[in-house]
Order: structure tokens, then sequence, then C-alpha cells
């Protein structure tokens, strides 16, 4: 995955924030990411993409930037999104705890290792607590030394899955107890993770709860990789999948797999991701086995080699809100 874009050492921040009905509202929030204060663009930085989710009342921010850059970008968005999110009036379908919910930083290139991530991260979350008095957050990952403990892990620690949360037990690793208006923000860092959701064309959330649990990488016979929930959603059920590389080839038997693992390399190591086309053929299988069908699979942004290849290419021609050009830009691809 190395940057051919020159001078550049790519990382990706997949910024979760506790919105997306006003779209307005998240559009400022990317706007901060990619312009400073005085509305000059920052050089070397776009914003890929926004996926808004109405039901979940939730947006993904794809940044991307070089890694001695990344950090400003982010903390500038959170400052915005901190500023114009006020946890004590929000309310949606998919679990949170911060108006910022999650900064997950991943390298997207042979010459930025994981460990260079941890360190962004670690100085985000603290650098988030200075800038925004009040705000609290708790790492995962490769940030989260020496345990390095895992995302789902830290989540069910901190109480996540909860509908409703005691934030006065929460013992943060950066910043105060957390408070009812920022809420709790989880900062990591690892190998690329891709998001990707499969909606079955039912209601019965117990149903989706059992797919979940069967196509979960700790179940015997999971996707390696694959932490999931299954989450009403327009009507449906929803089985929301985090995808984390692993390292290593393809598992065996994956030449059986509706297409092969994707494969990369971060600092000589290489990893691979279940495809999405498994996860949905699983999930399609398992729904199908109780008379269920399929409404569809949405990727929330992109597979790792997509956004390394969007981010190289929307920084070659100077666009810092990609996420306006792509359709016009694709059109040229």
């Amino acid at each position: 995955m190395a940057s051919s874009v020159p001078g550049r050492r790519l990382v990706a921040c997949l910024l979760n924030v506790s919105e997306a009905r006003r779209k307005d509202l998240v559009e400022m929030v990317a706007t901060a990411a990619v312009y400073n204060s005085k509305g000059q663009r920052r050089e070397g930085t776009t914003v890929l993409n926004i996926f808004n989710d109405l039901d979940y009342n939730r947006s993904v921010i794809t940044i991307v930037a070089g890694i001695d850059s990344v950090r400003e970008s982010v903390l500038s968005a959170c400052e915005a999104a901190c500023g114009l999110i006020d946890m004590r009036s929000h309310t949606g379908a998919h679990p949170c705890m911060g108006a910022v919910d999650l900064i997950p930083i991943y390298p997207l290139g042979e010459a930025v290792g994981v460990e260079d991530c941890a360190e962004e991260a670690q100085a985000v979350a603290q650098g988030l607590t200075e800038r925004v008095q009040g705000s609290s957050a708790f790492l995962f990952g490769w940030a989260d030394q020496p345990l390095q403990r895992g995302l789902a892990q830290r989540r069910r620690e901190m109480g996540w899955f909860s509908k409703t949360p005691d934030m006065h037990a929460i013992m943060a690793d950066v910043g105060p107890p957390p408070q009812s208006r920022y809420g709790l923000t989880g900062v990591g860092a690892g190998p690329y993770v891709m998001n990707c959701n499969v909606t079955i064309d039912t209601q019965d959330l117990a149903l989706g709860r059992r797919i979940a649990t069967a196509i979960r990488e700790s179940s015997p016979g999971g996707v390696p990789g694959v932490q999931v929930l299954a989450l009403p959603h327009e009507g449906a059920v929803e089985i929301a999948c985090n995808v984390e590389s692993v390292r290593g080839s393809p598992p065996a038997g994956a030449g059986a797999e509706p297409e092969p693992w994707p494969a990369f390399s971060i600092s000589g190591e290489r990893y691979c991701h279940a495809p999405a086309s498994l996860i949905t053929a699983r999930v399609g299988e398992l729904a199908g086995q109780q008379g269920v069908g399929m409404k569809g699979t949405a990727l929330v942004g992109f597979t790792p080699t997509q956004c390394r290849s969007l981010a190289e290419r929307a920084l070659s021609l100077g666009i810092g809100e990609f996420w306006k050009e792509q359709r016009r830009v694709g059109l040229h691809m």
C-alpha cells in the first residue's frame, strides 16, 4: 500500500460523530478538518467521504492526511463537533457515548507504521481534552499501551453497549470523568478497519442477533476479524460489522469464498480482510434458512485499498473537499 504521492506518508481517520440529521452541521465538522481558522486550506489533507445514517443519527467522516499533519486536522474537526453537538439531546438507534464517538487512525502505506498511528492517537486524545475542556477519552488498539485492548473490549468496559451508561462510574484514560454534554470519545490506532452493514428484511431483532453471533470472529465458524452488532434500522434489522484487518495470509479455505481476501502490507507485515461479498453471503445464507430475504449491503466509506487510491487522487488534484467532488472527478478516472 505504498503511496505514489511524493512526500506523503498517508494515514486515514474515520471520524465518527453523533449527528447525521443536520447535514449542514456535519459538513461544518468536515470542513474544519480541511480549512484552518483563517479559511486557508490545509495542504496535504482531504475529506474523502461523509457517510450519514439518519436512523442511527451518526456520521462517519473519512479524513486522510500525512502522518505529520493529521493531528491538527482531526483536532480541528473534533473541536467543531464538540461545539455543535450536545449529547444531552441526542437520540438515535446506534449505541454511542460521545459527541465525537470514535477517532480511529489507520496507516495507508508502507511508509507509516501502526506504531506511528498509535503515537498520533495518544496525542489526539490528549489534545482533545486540552482544547475542549470537559471532554474525556479512552484508548483502544495499539494506542492502548501496553495492553492493546481491542475496541469491542474497551467499549464493554466503558458501558458503550448499555442504553443508559453510568457516566459517573467511568474512569477515562485521558481527561476528567465524562460530562453529559460531550460524553466519552474512543481514540485508537491499528490496521485499517472496514465497516460493512448488511440489512435483512425482517424486524425480528432476536434473529438478527443470532446471525450476528454466528458470524462474529469469536464464534466457532465465525469470520476472522469481524465484530458485529444487530440493530433495528429503518423498519428492518441491520447486521452492522466492523471488519478488522488480520495479520498474515487469508485463512485456510478462503479460496472457496465469493472473492479473494484483499491483502496489503504495513511496515513489511502482510494483512488481509474479509471481503464484503463473503459477509453478505454468510448473512444471506443464515437469514435464508429462516425464510428471511436480504435488503442490501452498504460499505461505510471504503476498503483500505480504495481509501488509499482515492486519497492519492484527491491530493494529486489538490482537492480538499473530495466528498463534494468525487462523482464529478470519478467520471474522469
